[in-house]
């Protein structure tokens, strides 16, 4: 992993929230919590590099990005695919899905929440903004299918402050 400045960042947005998935992790190194996430977005908000994720009060990830000033944002590799699969549907409350994926927590430079070693891209992130949605403010009527029993969702707006890539040239 080599930290890069933001502005050399490159990605493909879509493909990465809606394709690839990311795996958000909040918490610190004593006590954390991770999971697959595949709504938000990235860019640009109050002249900062931002990140915008979405998690459910029902999720146990929820309990640590509302306590925890900070947060973490890992991209991984295709063939991790089945351990995002798992680390976004099973909770850690119930067990412990590190352990079950095998995947490797490693000290953040910026976070107090950990990234991981077989991550391709890590997005290390301090909270600067939250807002409960307000499905009186859903404009698409089809929106409201994805809360059938009303977890609506807490949007968390995330300051990019450490981007590591694993990307060469």
């Amino acid at each position: 992993m080599k930290q890069i400045p933001i502005n050399e960042l490159s990605i493909n947005p879509s493909r990465l929230w809606l394709q690839d998935w990311l795996l958000l992790t909040a918490g610190d190194s004593t006590a954390y919590n991770s999971m697959t996430v595949a709504w938000g977005s990235i860019g640009g908000m109050w002249k900062k590099p931002f990140v915008q994720v979405v998690v459910r009060p029902s999720r146990y990830t929820f309990e640590f990005i509302t306590k925890y000033p900070t947060f973490t944002l890992c991209a991984f590799d295709k063939k991790f695919h089945d351990v995002l699969q798992i680390m976004g549907t099973k909770s850690g409350r119930d067990c412990n899905k590190i352990r079950e994926t095998g995947i490797t927590p490693i000290p953040s430079i910026s976070a107090d929440a950990p990234g991981f070693k077989e991550a391709d891209l890590i997005l290390e992130c301090k909270k600067m903004y939250w807002q409960d949605m307000e499905p009186a403010n859903f404009l698409e009527p089809g929106i409201s299918v994805n809360y059938p029993v009303g977890d609506i969702h807490r949007i968390f707006f995330g300051e990019i402050t450490c981007v590591l890539s694993n990307e060469t040239g």
